[in-house]
């Protein structure tokens, strides 16, 4: 059952919207339970704001990329995989066209390379790899049709982590500014590993 506090939680919430001109749209919001019990112990009510039941879903796109009550991507890259396949086709088209290798190498970047690491630093480092061979199969695909090699999906999200990992170092403002370290030689650094409770 939803505690009282909760309840209350989502009480302070719609007053909160209504005294600051915010119009909170019930039927836009979703709720995602996230629980790795084996044992389910209770059910949980459904939530209501302003009279209205929020709807349950098993899964929600937020900003883009397809978030799972189980954390995982499956969906997520499946949907990033048929939209790159729906613009393969047009990559056959320019090179049935004889276009030159520059511009097939130039829209691959550009189309098709950023659907397949939209947001990568986020979900690839849980993705299965099932999901990344799928991935890759597409990269493959594109390199077979503008006959140039291609970086593989593996090596775009090292370099963006790394350049994200870089840009956090430079911002001493950051949250995750003080998950740095340097190491002892002081040329390096490490990343320290989160705790989260159980």
């Amino acid at each position: 059952m939803m505690s009282h506090t909760t309840g209350q939680e989502f009480e302070h919430l719609a007053t909160w919207c209504a005294d600051n001109n915010l119009l909170l749209n019930t039927s836009k919001t979703k709720e995602l339970i996230v629980d790795f019990r084996k044992v389910k112990r209770e059910t949980h009510d459904p939530i209501h704001i302003n009279g209205m039941a929020v709807e349950r879903v098993s899964s929600f796109k937020f900003l883009g990329t397809h978030i799972s009550e189980n954390l995982s991507w499956t969906t997520n890259t499946s949907s990033l995989i048929k939209k790159a396949h729906q613009h393969l086709f047009f990559l056959r088209t320019l090179k049935k066209n004889h276009l030159s290798t520059a511009i097939l190498g130039n829209f691959y970047r550009c189309v098709i390379e950023s659907i397949l690491t939209n947001c990568i630093t986020v979900w690839y480092g849980n993705c299965s790899v099932a999901d990344r061979k799928a991935l890759q199969r597409v990269v493959k695909t594109a390199q077979r049709i503008t006959k140039t090699p291609l970086p593989a999906i593996e090596d775009v999200q090292k370099k963006r982590c790394l350049r994200r990992a870089r840009s956090i170092l430079k911002d001493s403002s950051h949250p995750a500014h003080t998950l740095f370290q340097l190491v002892p030689s002081r040329k390096r650094y490490r990343s320290l590993q989160t705790k989260t409770s159980r």
